[in-house]
């Protein structure tokens, strides 16, 4: 998966992110220096999450053949500051008409999507910086590794 950020011309901090044969138009808010042309890249990590939950809950109720109805994923996200951990606070709603032992295997199920995984577990980055020339060539390389590991 890859996800490459173009910023716009003689805009602030708008971005245009391209995956896939998809654009998203990312920005930061007015009071953050931007323009406010698009969610944030924080917000689009509350989204991920959000999207990634819902649509996995959707596909298990599908795969057991539940017809669960609407389903709707909540996500509220407070990044880390200085000696506290980041915060997700992550609400499922279904409907009326799910059983009890439907909601309690959907919230086990929500847990597992991917994107909750990946924010679980470990995680590994590996940075590099490439000094192009003005034709868009690539002159030099400068690779970094970093893991983080979640206790």
């Amino acid at each position: 998966m890859k996800a490459t950020a173009h910023r716009q011309a003689a805009q602030t901090f708008t971005h245009t992110v391209d995956i896939r044969n998809h654009n998203v138009l990312v920005d930061e808010p007015s009071d953050r220096g931007g323009d406010d042309d698009g969610p944030s890249p924080l917000e689009l990590l509350a989204a991920s999450l959000a999207s990634c939950t819902a649509i996995t809950v959707e596909m298990y109720a599908q795969h057991k053949g539940w017809d669960i109805g609407k389903v709707e994923v909540a996500v509220d996200y407070t990044p880390s500051e200085r000696g506290c951990p980041t915060k997700f606070a992550l609400e499922l709603k279904l409907p009326a008409h799910t059983t009890p032992e439907q909601r309690e295997k959907l919230q086990v199920i929500a847990a597992k999507c991917p994107v909750h995984r990946v924010l679980e577990g470990e995680v590994m980055f590996e940075d590099r910086v490439t000094v192009v020339d003005a034709s868009g060539a690539p002159k030099e390389a400068r690779k970094r590794r970093s893991i983080l590991a979640r206790t």
